[in-house]
């Protein structure tokens, strides 16, 4: 039976350890499941015969909190958590979040803001010069200067402010296992300048041990936006393993130095990793709290993949995993499910082989592992790369085989699939199968827009791909007598949308049927290509202006397009199409939003009507509720999920 690994003095007495390798620290709750970075960098360190302690949550307010453990031999690595600390405690509004799906008994409040900084003082606080890595989402996304949207400033990297030796971006295993090596072979720490993966400060630019190029520095990208986005286009085009290299930021005196990244695991080193002896449940101190959350959308789910070269602007995958593609294996795969069927909770149903993107499984094509990915292209926007492969056979292989383990009823796929790469696959077999086999009720897929000047700055296809993939899941429903929804994700108020696109977006929205209940706001999270147009105004691509909707009553108004239909979003509603100059859209025809503002309801006695005249859904012709009837048409999610579905999870596409 595997066992977690030492939160305490206690435990380790319990192994016979008189002391350790390794502290890691995480602000996120102790859960020992691959899908958690702290977990899946300690186990792997375990593997290499080093003794490793955890430390998940820990009072920041106290330096004594961080040595309950003693001081490590080699040193300490930390992680603000899975999430970027200010995301995890901020929505887009910049509301404190009450809840915290990664804490113990979702409880908001257990790590700080800015957390892989506030650890990081800390620890120098109570152990002085040890040598001290950080690494996860919050210090890979904000390792050069960044722009952050909580202070609504340009701040400098983060390896300044946290007084870190080193910064591990990425996925992080095989840089990881590196520093571990050179600092237990006796090699200093401040002398570990050449690994993958890794940055690190220094006083001279010659100690870069690979090609180099150098951006604009934090004093130029703080004072002058257009330098902003010519240092971020440098940073996009150059994280690439194959042809990227080193990245130099000045920062005052010192140069930030980024060492190119890592290469992507073979599959042979992913299902290594995937593998470990993992428990696969939160630490059971957590079970008198109410547990972790975040749990429960994993416990029954397969990774299978990493890497996206989906290439949303908005998304921190490319700036973060990469976008070159990395799988499993189908052996590794199936002895997870395997070792699932014998789960004492697990009911028969997976409930997600994916990934950032469920549906690729290989690189993009067959050039990339060679060359590296092409420069100033994407290979999905705004139209589909001519060298693009997109064969789904060994996805549909893979699921095939997971549905015939004993013990597994169904398999579903709710990690997003990449509709346009699936509309590129002339075979249509696996499109087949994921209606018959692979849907809980519903289909969430991503347009996020209607307006093809909006998708052109979010990197996403131009709608009428989208229109084409709902034809065919639709005609594919209705071939295999399925009753399964579509659900696409929608955005508002992302750079380049201006109030008469969420008009326009409205009005696609109306000619469809469809309203969607939660509307997601543009998120300007570290590093990414739109959060640099919604800091700068400037498309870095390109270099030129574009529209970026920064007034919270503008965005107000965007977000109330998107739900016309709602009593309280009228009055914003009524504002918008008058500031837009859509009064047209005002009135009884079928094409209006809005009906005009002084026409009378009709008697309280009268059947409630549509604009055409017909009985309003989900009332009789006495007045009274009448039971709903099913859509027979796939389209909007409006009926209830099926008995064993469970809510799916947005990934980064």
């Amino acid at each position: 039976m595997n066992t977690f690994l030492p939160v305490s003095k206690a435990d380790m007495e319990a192994r016979g350890w008189d002391g350790y390798d390794f502290l890691i620290i995480t602000g996120d709750a102790y859960v020992d499941h691959p899908s958690f970075g702290t977990a899946l960098i300690s186990r792997l360190l375990e593997a290499d015969g080093y003794r490793v302690a955890i430390l998940a949550q820990p009072d920041w307010r106290k330096a004594a909190s961080f040595t309950v453990l003693g001081r490590p031999r080699l040193g300490i690595m930390l992680s603000a958590g899975n999430l970027d600390s200010m995301v995890a405690h901020y929505t887009a509004a910049k509301k404190r979040r009450h809840d915290d799906a990664y804490s113990p008994g979702n409880r908001s409040g257990l790590r700080p803001d800015r957390a892989a900084i506030v650890y990081a003082n800390k620890v120098r606080e109570a152990f002085g010069d040890i040598p001290l890595v950080i690494g996860g989402l919050e210090a890979s996304l904000r390792r050069f200067a960044h722009y952050d949207y909580w202070d609504d400033q340009v701040r400098r990297s983060i390896l300044l402010d946290s007084q870190a030796d080193l910064l591990v971006y990425g996925m992080g295993e095989t840089a990881t296992r590196e520093i571990a090596a050179r600092l237990a072979s006796g090699t200093p720490v401040k002398e570990i300048m050449d690994v993958k993966g890794t940055a690190f400060l220094a006083q001279n630019p010659s100690v870069c041990a690979y090609p180099k190029v150098e951006c604009p520095s934090f004093e130029q990208v703080r004072a002058d936006k257009r330098q902003y986005a010519v240092a971020n286009q440098i940073q996009y085009e150059e994280h690439d393993p194959i042809r990227g290299k080193a990245i130099l930021q000045r920062h005052g005196d010192r140069v930030l130095i980024v060492n190119p990244p890592s290469m992507p695991l073979t599959t042979a080193q992913l299902d290594f990793v995937a593998e470990l002896p993992y428990v696969r449940e939160p630490h059971p101190m957590y079970d008198s709290m109410g547990g972790v959350p975040a749990i429960e959308e994993v416990r029954f789910s397969v990774t299978h993949n990493r890497g996206c070269f989906g290439a949303c602007h908005f998304c921190s995958l490319a700036f973060h995993q990469g976008r070159i593609i990395s799988s499993r294996s189908h052996e590794s795969v199936l002895r997870e499910v395997e070792g699932l069927v014998k789960h004492p909770g697990f009911k028969g149903y997976i409930h997600d082989v994916g990934g950032p993107t469920a549906n690729f499984r290989r690189p993009a094509c067959k050039k990339q592992m060679k060359a590296g990915l092409c420069r100033g292209k994407a290979c999905l926007s705004p139209t589909a790369c001519p060298n693009l492969d997109a064969d789904h056979t060994d996805y549909l292989m893979l699921l095939r085989k997971i549905r015939q383990v004993p013990g597994v009823k169904k398999v579903f796929i709710r990690s997003g699939i990449r509709f346009d790469f699936l509309l590129k696959d002339g075979n249509g077999e696996f499109f087949a199968e994921l209606v018959k086999h692979h849907v809980s009720g519903q289909l969430k897929v991503a347009p996020e827009h209607c307006i093809n000047s909006v998708l052109d700055c979010m990197g996403k296809p131009h709608i009428d791909v989208y229109e084409t993939f709902k034809r065919k899941y639709e005609r594919l429903n209705q071939k295999y007598g399925k009753e399964q929804y579509l659900v696409p994700y929608l955005m508002s108020s992302h750079p380049g949308c201006t109030l008469e696109d969420a008009v326009g977006l409205a009005q696609w929205l109306h000619r469809t049927g469809r309203q969607p209940e939660q509307v997601q706001d543009f998120y300007p999270t570290p590093g990414t290509l739109s959060t640099c147009m919604y800091y700068t105004g400037i498309d870095p691509r390109t270099m030129q202006p574009v529209y970026v909707p920064k007034d919270p009553h503008e965005k107000a108004m965007q977000r109330a397009l998107m739900q016309w239909k709602r009593p309280e979003k009228r009055a914003l509603v009524r504002e918008a199409l008058h500031r837009t100059h859509r009064e047209d859209l005002i009135g009884f025809g079928k094409e209006c939003l809005l009906r005009p503002e002084h026409h009378k309801p009709a008697a309280s006695h009268a059947v409630p009507r549509k604009p055409d005249g017909g009985k309003r859904k989900g009332v009789n012709m006495a007045g009274a509720a009448a039971k709903p009837k099913p859509v027979k048409k796939a389209g909007w999610a409006v009926a209830k999920p099926k008995k064993n579905a469970r809510p799916g999870k947005k990934k980064g596409h």
